[in-house]
């Protein structure tokens, strides 16, 4: 590397041109805008709405343009969280008295996940992947209603969506057999 630039007597940490003592005079300052907070201590700028300095730990001084909150004023961190623990407590104290007021209609026992199993006469296992079969043909019908085809590639797209939902659902429906407890010799 020597051999292509003979004179470089740069290192790799070094600025690649030395500008000569004249022209370091003649170019103007670059005028830097007066820092917004900095420590009176050290100098040192302070960091966003910290209380101390980063540097040297001396105290910042509270002024009117700072975003820092005081701890004896209204807003502080911990008056914020106790006014959210306190509204969403009292969030939850009136939603379970309004559940308890709340009543159902009579024939919502027969939804009852357990009244239901023990309608169909299937295990806890087999009606669960009952319900995912059935959840996929319901995807299968709703990709027809939800997508129309304008062209041939989009046509075969959408029957590739309906097959792969109608094989989940066989899947399942394979599933909930499977799971299926066998019945004992006193029922059959």
């Amino acid at each position: 590397m020597a051999e292509v630039l003979p004179d470089a007597q740069q290192e790799f940490w070094r600025p690649p041109v030395v500008a000569p003592a004249s022209a370091e005079l003649s170019l103007p300052s670059p005028i830097s805008p007066p820092l917004a907070n900095v420590c009176e201590g050290c100098g040192s700028e302070f960091m966003i709405a910290a209380r101390y300095c980063h540097a040297c730990g001396e105290r910042r001084e509270a002024s009117s343009d700072s975003l820092l909150l005081d701890n004896s004023g209204p807003l502080t961190i911990d008056h914020l969280w106790n006014r959210l623990v306190e509204a969403a407590t009292s969030g939850l104290l009136w939603a379970s008295v309004a559940w308890r007021r709340f009543r159902f209609p009579a024939w919502m026992k027969y939804l009852h996940f357990h009244e239901i199993q023990r309608w169909v006469g299937l295990s806890t296992g087999s009606l669960i992947a009952f319900f995912i079969g059935l959840g996929c043909v319901a995807g299968a019908i709703g990709v027809s209603l939800f997508y129309r085809a304008t062209n041939l590639a989009e046509f075969q797209a959408i029957q590739m969506w309906r097959a792969e939902w109608l094989l989940a659902a066989t899947a399942a429906f394979v599933a909930g057999i499977l799971l299926k407890k066998p019945a004992s010799r006193g029922e059959e």
